[in-house]
């Protein structure tokens, strides 16, 4: 890495070999390990490594043979196919001697054929292995071809697999089931498909797809099925807290097998993508004989650069500072775990045209965002340059990229990497290629409703995540449908944190002189208090909900109401909640799930922030394992300081309580002051207007 540093005293020599020393080992490119098969020929055969009974034949993986000679070429057999290239899947920070963990996700579709009025066996398994060894003797039946009779169970097996099990034994539940195994087919945990309407071998020859999500930072994994062509489902089927560093290699190789027993079946792999998070060489970057040696010659040459040229030190004078502030930068960003890759501007520059104005994607309070394609490869990214004044600006940059560089979630946009060079400060995300969520709801051909329902629980997700599963408590401060980003699945991804704010373990607010965020989706606590809390992210996401299910704007004038949410509570009161629907569905939706969504969004939207419902529970009410919120007829009024004892009625201090807290309706309002936020938009806290009814009704 090439610097521009001016040299007018022999320590900063020590200095620049020290900043050497310490920097290089930590910039390792954020890299995903990536494979996509969307068929299987003998044009892919030497991209795996096929044991046992497994070949390809007929545009699949097959992992027990396909043979009409006699069913005894087919019964008690087995097979794996591996990638032979092994993977690292977890490694030591030296830096602060903890673990790190790669978070991955697959997507396969398999098809497990049985002849009919055949009983199947035995299932098939999606599996982290040692080694491409073969599978060990006698791991036919009931052991999937993972071990056998005198290995199971055994801790020197080093494998985790998901199985699909066709055939009971004595410890499964059933003979179609979801399970864990870690080391031996006895699975940890397991979920029976059968009440999901699921057959792995059915009858009819169908195809299902498997969605397998591992977090790496929580140790966590998710594991989803549906008939293939379906979209990804809300809920798993099954889900575990697994610590995979505990059980497998560092290096491992990933793949499936399968086995038959005295009954059979086909076990095919028809099509699989697989994205593994790259984690760093062993040792953590450069050997320390290869640092030293680049830092002893980039010190020589500095020197010597110092001491024959007079007009490369007034240049360097005058990029000094520059300079100076971009080490500062780096030496706080070494501080972050896993510290993002460092792209150079003028790869950035190149990959987005010069910031061509036809690749801008949005522009916002913090700058604009543009789509690149990364020079030498076909990766798309979306650069996000910052446009703020300079202190400013580098403190919006540095509360971004520190938030967002340590949260690991499926439903977050991945942040790559960053820039900061000649004061133009650049974060590089994963390009979404299906937009914001407002520019279909506002634009285009809309969203059908059962990809509505998706966002709205992988927003959900996220907003759990970041409320209670990560190790910091992080307020967004700025959730509305052009932060949500679309995937190339359409499903949803939680970005834009320039305003979100981590609190440490004893906070659960954050102050800021002036009110920030976006009308419409602020809170009106937040406007008397100027302080952002988990409530008043919940009141933005039930904004959301209400956007989602009716596609209209939260400023929006309708049937004599300036707020979408008054005119759908009317609604609620007059019994009349589903004409709140979209009239582009056209009437294409269940009934149940859109009277949910929307109750849910007015419960999110509740005056008064103890009674909106908490994250988990929103996530429970999404997933249908929970009813839908109560929800008073009329909207209460919003009185601060919160009303107490008998005005308020409920628990709102119960996490896992799904019916919410309701307020009896209230003539008392604000003392008519208005408070200007520093947006420059004033908001008058008294009682909407619109609908004299849900004033002074109990």
């Amino acid at each position: 890495m090439r610097r521009r540093t001016r040299f007018n005293h022999p320590s900063a020599v020590a200095t620049t070999l020290l900043l050497v020393i310490v920097i290089l080992p930590a910039f390792h490119a954020a890299e995903n390990i990536s494979y996509s098969f969307t068929s299987f020929n003998d044009s892919v055969k030497s991209s795996f490594a096929f044991r046992g009974d497994a070949t390809i034949y007929q545009g699949a993986l097959q992992l027990t043979p396909d043979s009409r000679n006699g069913d005894n070429l087919l019964i008690n057999k087995s097979g794996r196919i591996l990638l032979p290239d092994p993977i690292k899947l977890w490694d030591w920070q030296q830096s602060n001697n903890t673990k790190r963990v790669a978070s991955f996700n697959t997507a396969f579709t398999i098809n497990v054929f049985r002849d009919n009025g055949t009983v199947p066996g035995e299932g098939l398994t999606f599996l982290i292995a040692p080694n491409v060894d073969e599978p060990p003797p006698g791991s036919y039946g009931p052991f999937l071809g993972l071990t056998n009779a005198s290995l199971d169970g055994n801790n020197s097996n080093h494998f985790v697999a998901i199985e699909f099990d066709t055939a009971k034994q004595p410890y499964d539940r059933d003979d179609n089931h979801v399970g864990l195994d870690i080391n031996g087919v006895d699975s940890n945990i397991t979920a029976s498909l059968t009440p999901l309407g699921i057959e792995i071998a059915p009858v009819n020859p169908t195809n299902h797809t498997v969605w397998i999500d591992y977090d790496g930072v929580h140790r966590h994994v998710w594991v989803y099925m549906a008939v293939e062509g379906s979209e990804k489902p809300v809920a798993a089927v099954l889900n575990a807290s697994i610590d995979i560093s505990d059980y497998v290699l560092q290096s491992s190789h990933l793949g499936f097998s399968a086995s038959t027993g005295n009954n059979f079946e086909l076990n095919c792999v028809i099509a699989w993508n697989l994205t593994v998070e790259k984690l760093p060489d062993d040792g953590g970057g450069l050997s320390l004989g290869a640092i030293i040696g680049v830092a002893v010659g980039v010190g020589c040459v500095l020197v010597v650069m110092t001491l024959t040229t007079r007009i490369l030190v007034v240049f360097c004078r005058r990029k000094r500072a520059a300079g100076n502030e971009r080490d500062m930068l780096r030496k706080k960003l070494n501080g972050l775990p896993g510290t993002p890759r460092e792209f150079e501007y003028k790869e950035l520059k190149v990959s987005t045209g010069n910031f061509d104005e036809r690749r801008k994607l949005g522009q916002g309070a913090f700058g604009e965002v543009y789509k690149g394609v990364l020079p030498g490869s076909s990766m798309e990214v979306a650069v996000k340059r910052f446009s703020r004044d300079k202190t400013k600006g580098q403190d919006d940059f540095l509360a971004e990229l520190t938030i967002i560089n340590c949260l690991r979630h499926r439903n977050l946009v991945p942040l790559l990497g960053w820039c900061h060079e000649n004061g133009v400060l650049l974060l590089v995300y994963e390009f979404m290629p299906n937009g914001s969520l407002d520019q279909h709801l506002y634009g285009g051909e809309g969203l059908v409703w059962w990809r509505r329902y998706n966002i709205v629980a992988g927003v959900a997700s996220a907003l759990h995540y970041i409320h209670h599963e990560y190790n910091q408590m992080v307020v967004h401060r700025d959730l509305k449908p052009s932060n949500i980003m679309l995937d190339a699945t359409f499903d949803a991804r939680l970005g834009d944190f320039g305003l979100a704010r981590a609190l440490d373990t004893d906070k659960t607010s954050f102050t800021e002189l002036g009110v920030v965020g976006t009308r419409g989706y602020i809170a009106n606590e937040c406007c008397i208090t100027q302080k952002f809390t988990r409530e008043s992210d919940v009141y933005a996401f039930g904004t959301v909900v209400l956007e989602v299910v009716c596609g209209r704007r939260p400023l929006y004038d309708v049937s004599g109401f300036h707020l979408l949410v008054d005119w759908v509570w009317k609604l609620h009161r007059e019994g009349r909640l589903l004409e709140a629907v979209d009239p582009r569905l056209g009437g294409e939706y269940p009934a149940e799930d859109a009277e949910r969504m929307l109750l849910l969004g007015l419960a999110c939207s509740q005056p008064h922030p103890g009674a909106r419902p908490k994250a988990q529970a929103i996530v429970q009410i999404v997933s249908r394992s929970a009813p839908p919120p109560g929800v008073p007829k009329f909207k209460p009024a919003f009185v601060w300081p919160p009303p107490q004892g008998p005005l308020l009625k409920g628990n709102h201090d119960d996490d896992n309580g799904t019916s919410g807290t309701t307020l009896a309706s209230s003539t008392a309002t604000s003392s008519n002051g208005v408070f200007s936020s520093a947006g420059g938009w004033a908001l008058s806290l008294d009682v909407e207007t619109g609908d004299s009814e849900k004033i002074s009704r109990r």
